[in-house]
């Protein structure tokens, strides 16, 4: 195939080129005049079965030919020469390894990091570790490094590198992967330098970034019949700009850098590495303009002397759109709306980005039209329906139960997926009504089986969710086999609820991969050791997050999203590069908590730049092709971005090129993005609709309420149309599902505390005491408060205030005493038909027969201003007691109403009742009612709030926001 060369053989196809389907006619040229055999003993290897997979099919289109050997580099240590290598170390067991190993450095030494980080610092050590052995990096190599300036950063390292020695000198037993893939490199290149084989051996696709695939291509290219094909060659690049690219620390981030890497090892020249086929790019003069544009930072002076000799610069760029978007979301619907076309005209388009978020919206824009497109890298595991659910499932273990985490998973549709679904989601659905009611905030066993007894049909199913999910709270350590048998039996029973069958847990794709992450992970669990509920938790988040699912349903045939390594192996007409910021393309190197760029420099290891001299290959691969789009948006979510660094090169170029047309250009790319932004525009337009007025309904009469509780009086009087919701809508604000300990619910523990102690002191005025008063406060609060935390931060509140509550206590009983708590009032307003309801906290009578009536807030009590003009409950409650409207008394005189604060500080605010008499309160409040009983008047939103920043439970409903407190108020007459 190759005719003898002192030399070593090289090729190459450049940029823009369809490398697999030119691999498949160099070969076809090549032997298209020899025996059909001479092909069939061609050895071709590649570097991923997307290539070999693709390569088949070009083979597989015709004609007939007896077809090459094709092997990938992974593989090579299948053969049957080189099975003596015992199979590798499988990955998950390294990691076990390492996290033992690490959370004992760590319970020894605890400053090194922190707890949390445990699986973030085994992944990097393994990282490490992998990388070593790929590049053939002794841990001498390591210890040696001049590390004079950063020796305090360095022993800590040190501390966790030293546990990477054991797993770099072990024995041949116990190989990684990378260490046997190196060993079967090792092992055939010695074999070949005994024995050379006679047939052609082609390396293809790969570009050397890794040392042990450089040594291979290294023999292969000296093999007698061997030949390396490299993809993406920049034959532009002049020989001077070759010779800058030697240095790594300023040239690894150029896309051309791996190339010369492997010039310099095979002592060629870049006039030395040949075509493997005569296929030109599809735009000749866009590769040189984008070579000039990639220049190497330190020689980016050769604009200025090269750019002028650039021709052409309107063919180079006529197919290329330059869409600079405003948001995320107007540059997803942008590359949706092209990649639709595409589908009319029966191109063949796809989307390139490591931007998963933009291939998602992209996704969810082309729903709108019924098109799928084939997504390369499908859904994480953790985020599809078995992930999530495996997830949940282990949270019951690592946390109490509360009442999100049950009702996720009960309506999650893996839980309980048989026949009985229905009843299942009904009884669901009863159960989320009655916790958001009654609580508790975190069920147990009592609570399910009180509701199965207040709820029809319903106790087999309580008993069933009782069993399953109560309890399984687990605080200390168990082994890894334990953590795995128990969310494996625990996940299949709540999948398949009450009756003995089995869930739907591991059908389909993505339940058998998730099986398999469960089944691999039970293998190796001896090696995992002892661990707590949370990081079990973590490990098997993570492990699920590693991998990958893709839908089985049919994806349209020409619509595509790719990663970069798939746009790679294949070919389209149209290329969309999406993403194009900083940070995104290309992604910011991780950051390394062990090693420096120079301290890897001078290791050998590779250099962060690595990745991005990657990421620079595969755009300067992909934006050679026949139809491009570059598209980024100007903004995220939050902040604004940074243009990528190639695209902001590109343009820098243009517009600095006026004399070829170079801005023009510039201008007419962005012309057709801005073209297609417009039509997005369009596209999103919704029709313009009126903000809502301020409401102000006036419901019949007779619809409206005749009986009002005294605390919402105050309502009445601030915002009315909360009462018209309430009371004529009959709508109730749904209490939350997460219950806190709020404002609302420390106002009834501390009311409870306050009359549970003052009834036990009035008749033994010895408990009158600062213990017995927090000893009941802490009872009580251990009783209702199921949240640690609360209860201390508010009985050490009760402690602060304890001294003066019990002072002004004792002053109240030396003029009489507590005699009623809770007392009921209920009070006809003749004429109106109208009742006043409520209760009062507490009424005492003092010496001289008068009341005095005590209401207790938790908050700041309303001052004798406000209770004047809005906040009148206890002027009310003295005007219902005159008038004999309490509970077991008979009219009597108020001398004194109170609000006592039990917040942050002790404090007394008395109701003015010398300025607002019974009398006056009385007439003033038939007055309100007389008025909302009057058909003319309007329940109107937020009539006279306290503050614009107060809200409400139907402000939502009132469309508050759309109008605000200057907007005039719009009556409304229903009916």
């Amino acid at each position: 195939m190759f005719s003898p060369s002192d030399k070593a053989r090289v090729f190459a196809v450049p940029p823009g080129v369809d490398f697999p389907r030119a691999l498949v006619e160099g070969l076809r040229a090549r032997t298209a005049k020899l025996p059909p055999e001479d092909l069939a003993r061609a050895q071709v290897i590649v570097n991923t079965r997307r290539m070999a997979r693709r390569v088949r099919e070009l083979f597989d289109q015709g004609p007939p030919a007896l077809l090459p050997r094709l092997s990938l580099v992974t593989d090579l240590g299948e053969s049957v020469d080189l099975a003596q290598l015992p199979p590798a170390i499988p990955a998950l067991r390294r990691r076990l390894e390492l996290t033992q190993l690490i959370s004992k450095l760590l319970d020894q030494q605890p400053d090194l990091a922190a707890r949390s980080s445990l699986f973030d610092l085994s992944d990097s050590l393994a990282a490490l570790i992998d990388e070593m052995q790929g590049e053939g990096v002794s841990a001498d190599a390591i210890r040696q490094l001049d590390v004079s300036d950063m020796s305090g950063h360095w022993a800590r390292a040190q501390a966790f590198i030293g546990i990477a020695d054991h797993f770099l000198t072990t024995d041949n037993n116990a190989l990684d992967a990378q260490a046997r893939q190196r060993r079967v490199v090792e092992s055939l290149i010695e074999r070949w330098h005994k024995a050379p084989p006679q047939h052609p051996v082609i390396l293809a696709g790969s570009t050397g970034s890794r040392g042990t695939t450089l040594m291979l291509m290294q023999a292969v290219a000296q093999l007698p019949q061997g030949a390396l094909i490299l993809p993406g060659f920049d034959f532009e690049q002049p020989a001077a700009v070759w010779d800058q690219l030697d240095e790594a620390l300023t040239g690894e981030d150029h896309p051309q850098y791996r190339f010369r890497k492997i010039m310099q090892v095979l002592d060629l020249t870049s006039d030395q590495i040949a075509r493997w086929t005569e296929d030109a790019p599809p735009s000749v003069a866009r590769n040189r303009l984008v070579s000039l544009a990639l220049r190497p930072a330190p020689i980016t002076d050769a604009w200025m002397s090269e750019g002028p000799k650039l021709q052409d610069l309107d063919t180079a760029t006529s197919a290329m759109t330059l869409v600079e978007a405003q948001s995320p979301r107007a540059e997803a619907l942008a590359i949706a709306l092209r990649l639709r076309q595409a589908a009319e005209d029966g191109q063949t388009a796809a989307l390139i980005t490591p931007d998963r978020m933009l291939t998602r919206q992209v996704s969810a824009a082309l729903d709108r039209w019924d098109i799928l497109p084939d997504d390369s890298a499908g859904l994480p595991l953790q985020l599809s329906p078995p992930g999530r659910f495996l997830r949940h499932v282990a949270g019951l273990f690592a946390r109490r139960l509360d009442a999100e985490a049950l009702l996720t998973l009960l309506k999650h549709p893996l839980c309980h997926d048989g026949d009985a679904r229905g009843a299942h989601l009904l009884h669901t659905r009863d159960l989320e009504l009655d916790l958001r009611r009654n609580g508790p905030p975190f069920p147990d066993r009592e609570s399910l089986l009180a509701f199965a007894a207040r709820q029809e049909q319903a106790g087999d199913w309580a008993q069933w969710v009782a069993d399953q999910f109560c309890d399984q709270h687990i605080s200390g350590t168990l082994l890894l086999a334990e953590w795995v048998t128990r969310l494996r039996i625990l996940a299949e029973a709540i999948s398949a609820g009450p009756s003995a069958e089995t869930g739907t847990l591991w059908d389909k794709n993505t339940g058998q991969k998730a099986l398999k992450v469960l089944t691999s992970l039970s293998d190796e669990a001896q090696h995992g050791g002892a661990m707590t509920a949370h990081d079990f938790a973590d490990l098997l988040g993570a492990l699920l997050a590693a991998e990958e699912v893709r839908d089985r349903d049919a994806p349209h045939p020409h619509i595509m999203i790719w990663g970069t390594l798939e746009a790679r192996v294949h070919g389209a007409d149209l290329l969309i590069l999406g993403g194009l910021n900083e940070g995104s393309w290309p992604e910011a190197p991780a950051p390394d908590p062990w090693l420096n760029r120079q301290m890897r420099d001078k290791a050998g290891l590779l250099l962060p730049e690595r990745r991005i001299g990657l990421s620079a290959h595969d755009f300067q691969q992909a934006i050679g092709a026949p139809e491009v789009w570059l598209t980024r948006a100007a903004r995220s979510d939050d902040a604004e971005t940074v243009p990528s660094r190639w695209l902001n090169r590109l343009t820098n170029l243009l517009s600095g090129l006026p004399a070829q047309n170079g801005d023009k250009a510039l201008e007419d790319m962005r012309a057709r993005g801005r073209t297609w932004l417009r039509w997005s525009e369009i596209l999103e337009e919704a029709p313009e609709i009126d903000p809502a007025p301020r409401p102000s309904p006036r419901p019949p009469v007779a619809a409206r309420p005749r009986q009002l509780s005294v605390t919402e009086i105050k309502r009445l009087i601030r915002d009315p149309y909360a009462i018209y919701a309430k009371h004529v809508l009959r709508l109730r604000p749904l209490d939350p599902l997460v219950q806190a300990p709020d404002a609302l619910l420390r106002g009834i523990v501390i009311h409870e505390i306050l009359e549970h102690f003052v009834k036990d002191s009035v008749f033994d005025a010895a408990l009158l005491s600062r213990e017995n008063f927090l000893k009941r406060a802490s009872d009580l609060l251990d009783t209702h408060v199921a949240w640690p935390t609360a209860r201390k931060l508010w009985l050490a509140r009760l402690e602060r205030i304890a001294e003066d509550f019990l002072r002004a206590e004792t002053a109240r009983r030396s003029d009489g005493g507590p005699v009623a708590f809770e007392a009921r009032m209920n009070l006809k307003l003749n004429p109106l038909d109208f009742t006043l309801v409520g209760r009062a906290d507490r009424i005492d009578i003092n010496s001289r027969g008068a009341m005095r009536i005590i209401d207790y807030k938790t908050g700041a009590p309303p001052t004798e201003s406000q209770q004047s003009k809005f906040d009148k409950q206890l002027l009310i409650e003295a005007a219902v007691a005159e008038q004999g409207g309490l509970d077991g008394f008979d009219p009597t005189a108020v001398a004194q109403a109170v609000f006592i604060g039990m917040g942050g500080t002790y404090k007394e605010v008395p109701a003015p009742l010398d300025k607002e008499p019974a009398d006056k309160v009385l007439a003033e409040l038939k007055q309100l009612i007389s008025a909302y009983l009057e058909h003319d008047q309007g329940f109107s939103s937020r009539r006279m709030l306290h503050k614009d920043s107060d809200f409400g439970d139907y402000d939502h409903l009132a469309r508050f926001g759309e109008w605000d407190r200057t907007s005039d108020t719009y009556p409304e007459d229903l009916t």
